[in-house]
């Protein structure tokens, strides 16, 4: 039997596994890298700060990553293919770490995040 998500350490584990394979993935990849050319140093402890927040009310994270998707949208197709593969990697990542309540929570958080940003930018016009 595999842990649940209990710690920040776990919510670690989980993003760093997830964003590891977003890099190299060839649907996403491309989107991380060249379009957004994510800065991985700063941006992974805002993620893990975020799902933190979302799944252990850490309450570390105070942003809103809505305009930052809606801008980025702007400047590539975000389609509902790559939000598809996005969900994908983030549920598949999930099963092969954890099990339980809490990793059922990230996966249910995570379909209504991607779900919530695709009406979005479909809202702003820009993708889908």
């Amino acid at each position: 039997m595999k842990p649940d998500i209990s710690q920040r350490k776990d919510i670690e584990l989980l993003i760093n596994t997830f964003y590891e394979k977003v890099k190299t993935n060839a649907v996403i990849g491309h989107i991380f890298s060249d379009v957004a050319k994510v800065d991985w140093v700063s941006h992974m402890p805002v993620m893990y700060s975020f799902w933190a927040s979302v799944l252990l009310d850490e309450r570390s994270y105070d942003g809103n990553p809505m305009p930052v998707h809606i801008d980025l949208s702007k400047r590539t197709p975000m389609t509902e293919a790559a939000f598809d593969e996005w969900m994908r990697l983030f549920k598949t990542t999930t099963d092969e770490l954890f099990e339980g309540e809490k990793a059922d929570e990230a996966k249910f958080r995570a379909e209504n995040i991607a779900r919530l940003m695709m009406h979005k930018i479909e809202q702003h016009g820009n993708g889908i």
